[in-house]
């Protein structure tokens, strides 16, 4: 009888600690993106701190809270910008902050998502960034999907908004945490350029040819290391200088075809940091070689325009070249029912400043342009794989129309076809674009982050592009240098998240009262039912006195 009694004794406490348990437990765990973390010319920049453990906060928030121990989750568009800038700009405390992106940005998750308004989406990621970017965070931030999860959690957490009651240890709530080491600094990184040639036809010595260089930078830089994939920027020019180097590797194989060119294609890292690759990859010529180039053309967000290309040249458009260049492309554009615009802008030698891949080539008094869609420059740092420039933001009908137009004016210029109207790419010939090569080279592109620090060289979407290049090229080369200027990057761009629920301390001490109640019946029931009452009052009693015995 007794030794049943403490069974069931323990059997009690076993399930009463069980349930203790369980209200500690993760509701949840996902995957989450670290707001990038880098020193730049020695000033600390980006989210500083990796670790999180704080209560669940969200937007509407009070003037006057103490969001110190707070992290505050919040879908995008329901993000308010200007409280943002108040808190960075006047430095004060946050736990924490997990900002949602619509799932119709993630490019397995695009199919399942919400209707959101893209260019909406779009002009506050833009401000956001911006933000961001440029400002020193001492607390964590992090990027996730909005899902289920987060929106059951906000609809918790905003019905404790509304009734006043701020999330706190106090009132119980969510926990998210984050558990892991602080982010490390890492070595300078390595930056690979690639290169491939078509040697055009000609007895003796083909590096006596002129040359024509097409030219596109391939890796980005962006708020979250972990979701820069740039698909325009510049995935559409890679996927873009791939087919032209397939096109025109179906005429170079044949005698007969090859023409008096030597075709040089390259494809640069750095292009985030003032084209630094480029710089590089250009230094690394035999003087001859530099001088042989008649000119390169530079392709660079060329995914995402609509019925205007932009020819941007540093040198004047009555260059001898410039001019060619020019005459060929409106040629063709004409054809095709577009325009491309010429736009003219000097390069300050002393400016470090590079915003075209193009004007690196002009330091070196080579004439080159840069293809693109976008009108102007972008900032230094901006629009180089942003969290919008994802897969859904590149048409790739703009790319094919691209190819065509660089193409087919190249071709008319090699085999002195121009002004003839000639179509040498023609559709469903044997040297028509092929719509799915361009296609699966987004698709790939859009789906691999390419942030220089955490794209070693032996990444194999590095030897990818080795590959591909030499399928098409000879003599393909992989030049590795370490990247210059005054960056300093660190890692953890990844973690997990979980989300806790727990318990208020009043819903703590109630329990803890009810539970004290119940063992002290339990205990009470056994001691009755296995000694008798007696004994029970025998262990309450007060005991007597030595005093009171020697009397």
């Amino acid at each position: 009888m007794a030794a049943s009694a403490a069974e069931a004794f323990l059997l009690s406490l076993l399930l009463i600690l069980f349930a203790c348990v369980e209200l500690g437990d993760a509701a949840s765990a996902v995957h989450v993106y670290r707001l990038i973390q880098y020193d730049l010319a020695g000033v600390p920049l980006g989210s500083r701190v990796a670790g999180m453990n704080h209560h669940a906060g969200s937007f509407p928030v009070q003037s006057d809270s103490d969001l110190s121990r707070t992290a505050l989750v919040a879908p995008l568009l329901d993000l308010d910008l200007s409280f943002l800038r108040d808190y960075i700009a006047n430095k004060k405390p946050l736990g924490g902050l997990l900002l949602l992106l619509p799932q119709k940005l993630s490019s397995k998750l695009g199919s399942f998502g919400k209707d959101t308004d893209l260019g909406l989406v779009k002009n506050v990621l833009n401000e956001l960034e911006k933000l961001l970017l440029h400002s020193e965070l001492p607390y964590p931030v992090y990027f996730a999907y909005e899902s289920s999860t987060f929106d059951s959690l906000l609809v918790d957490i905003r019905g404790s908004n509304y009734s006043h009651q701020p999330p706190s240890a106090t009132n119980g709530g969510y926990k998210l945490v984050v558990s892991t080491s602080e982010a490390k600094k890492l070595p300078p990184p390595t930056i690979s350029n690639i290169q491939g040639w078509l040697p055009g036809l000609k007895d003796g010595d083909s590096d006596q040819l002129p040359t024509i260089a097409i030219v596109a930078s391939y890796d980005t830089f962006g708020s979250a290391p972990e979701l820069s994939v740039g698909s325009d920027s510049n995935g559409s020019g890679v996927a873009a200088l791939l087919e032209i180097a397939r096109l025109f590797s179906r005429l170079y194989e044949n005698p007969k075809t090859r023409g008096r060119y030597n075709l040089l294609f390259g494809l640069t890292a750095g292009g985030p940091y003032n084209y630094n690759g480029t710089q590089k990859w250009l230094r690394s010529f035999d003087q001859r070689v530099r001088e042989s180039i008649d000119y390169a053309i530079c392709l660079n967000s060329v995914g995402s325009w609509g019925d205007d290309l932009w020819m941007h040249v540093s040198k004047p458009p009555e260059n001898v070249y410039i001019k060619q260049v020019y005459e060929g492309f409106e040629e063709v554009a004409k054809e095709m029912d577009f325009s491309v615009n010429v736009k003219h802008k000097k390069i300050n030698i002393s400016d470090p400043r590079v915003a075209w891949e193009h004007e690196q080539f002009s330091r070196f008094r080579v004439t080159a342009l840069t293809l693109s869609g976008l009108s102007s420059a972008p900032e230094f740092l901006q629009n180089t794989g942003n969290l919008y420039d994802t897969r859904k933001s590149v048409d790739e009908k703009a790319v094919i129309k691209t190819v065509k137009l660089v193409a087919e004016s190249l071709a008319r210029q090699i085999y002195g076809q121009k002004g003839k109207k000639i179509e040498i790419f023609a559709e469903n010939s044997s040297l028509a674009i092929n719509p799915h090569y361009i296609k699966s080279w987004l698709n790939l592109l859009s789906q691999t982050p390419r942030v220089a620090p955490f794209l070693s060289k032996n990444d194999p979407f590095i030897n990818a592009l080795k590959k591909e290049l030499s399928d098409h090229t000879v003599e393909v080369h992989v030049q590795n240098e370490v990247l210059d200027g005054a960056f300093t990057f660190y890692d953890s761009t990844k973690a997990t998240l979980n989300v806790y629920q727990v318990a208020s301390v009043t819903f703590d001490f109630l329990f803890l009262l009810v539970l004290g109640s119940y063992l002290i019946v339990l205990f009470s029931f056994l001691v009755i039912t296995t000694r008798g009452l007696d004994d029970l009052i025998n262990i309450f009693r007060r005991p007597t006195s030595r005093k009171s015995k020697s009397s």
